[in-house]
Formats: C-alpha cells, structure tokens, sequence
C-alpha cells in the first residue's frame, strides 16, 4: 500500500519529506493540509494533535515529525540508503540535523526568507530588523556547518543523506533571498555543496512554486 503525505505545499517541513520519497523512488499520496487555517479539520487533529505538517500514513499506521517520518521511510521502502552505515557517520548526520532544527530554521526561514521575499510578495513591509538578527544567527549557523560537512561531495561523505536533503529545503528558501545568498557565498564548501545539489531532480520536482507531483 502506497503511503499518504499530509501537508502543506509552501511548508519547507513537507518538502522534506518529500523529498525524501523522491529520492528513494517511492509513490505516495498527497492530502493538502494548511496549519495556519482558522480550522484544521477534526481528523487531521486526530492524527497529528499539534496541527503542524507533514505526517505520514502508510497503512493502518500513522507518523508525525519530520525526522521520524524521513527515517522511516528510508527504513521501510526500497531504494539508495539515505542513512550512512558507518557510526560515526550516523552520527555527524544525526548532530546535523539537529543543529537545522535548532538553531537554522527559524533565521534561514522564518526571519530572512519571510520578511525579504513573501512579505514583499504580499505587500507588506520588511522588518529589517528581523532580517538583520536573521542573517547574524544564519552566518553563525552555516559557520557551524561548514565546519562539520565532510570535505566530499554530500555533508556527510560521498553519498546524499538526509542531512543533504533537510539542509536543501531550508536552503532553497534561504538562499531566495538576496541577502541570504550573500550569506552562503561566504562559506566556500556549503556554496559548493548547494551548487552541486540544487541541480538534483528531486529539488525541481518538490518545488513549493509547483503543484504537488505525486509519484
């Protein structure tokens, strides 16, 4: 039984998880659920208590949390492992995703790319001061990666990982922004890195400017 994805087309959380289904080649379902809404209806809130996205349901059984979901799915379906097998490997991808979640969501995305690129877009003002604490905790943020990224082709070694395909989605909408790109192209290895993977089909098939493309 192919699995269904609820979420939030724009939401860089879903993207993810999509994303990670791209690229184990894995055909799924979409429910569109958007979390801002007056009224999340009753039975998403009965799957996900939060009413956040995405969460996945594959069967009789139902996942919320990204990282869950993205792990899972590597676990449970065929294709290229998107989990190193080496430990300490595992390991740097695990403190990666940590540090995204922690400490590069809320800068890369919610301060720069929000207030530089979809306030415009609604005609409402930028708060260049979000903006500029949004790029100071961004450039301490991609410091701390550049750091940690393992000098290869992917952020922890020579193949793609979910560390690679959680960095992207945020990445994608940082680096919208002009000042966010002014950003990355300070950090050599990360810059490289993104050049490389944007060109990925996965990133133009999960484009949040796109319908939904079940596979």
């Amino acid at each position: 039984m192919a699995p269904v994805l609820h979420g939030y087309h724009p939401s860089v959380y879903a993207r993810i998880a999509r994303l990670t289904l791209a690229e184990k080649g894995v055909a799924y379902g979409w429910v569109e659920v958007n979390p801002f809404a007056a009224e999340v209806p009753a039975a998403y809130l009965a799957l996900h208590p939060f009413s956040r996205v995405p969460t996945l349901v594959h069967g009789d059984f139902a996942l919320y949390e990204t990282s869950a979901i993205t792990r899972y799915v590597d676990r449970a379906f065929d294709g290229p492992a998107l989990q190193p097998a080496d430990v300490r490997a595992l390991a740097r991808m695990d403190q990666i995703l940590a540090v995204i979640d922690a400490y590069g969501y809320w800068p890369m995305v919610r301060q720069v790319f929000v207030q530089q690129v979809i306030r415009p877009r609604l005609g409402e003002p930028t708060d260049t001061g979000e903006v500029a604490r949004g790029l100071r905790d961004a450039e301490k943020v991609l410091g701390a990666l550049e750091a940690l990224a393992a000098e290869q082709t992917f952020l922890v070694g020579a193949r793609l990982s979910l560390a690679d395909l959680h960095l992207g989605a945020m990445m994608a909408y940082f680096t919208a922004a002009p000042a966010g790109q002014a950003v990355l192209d300070r950090h050599v290895n990360l810059r490289t890195w993104w050049q490389h993977l944007r060109q990925r089909p996965s990133l133009a098939a999960t484009d949040p400017c796109l319908p939904v493309t079940q596979l």
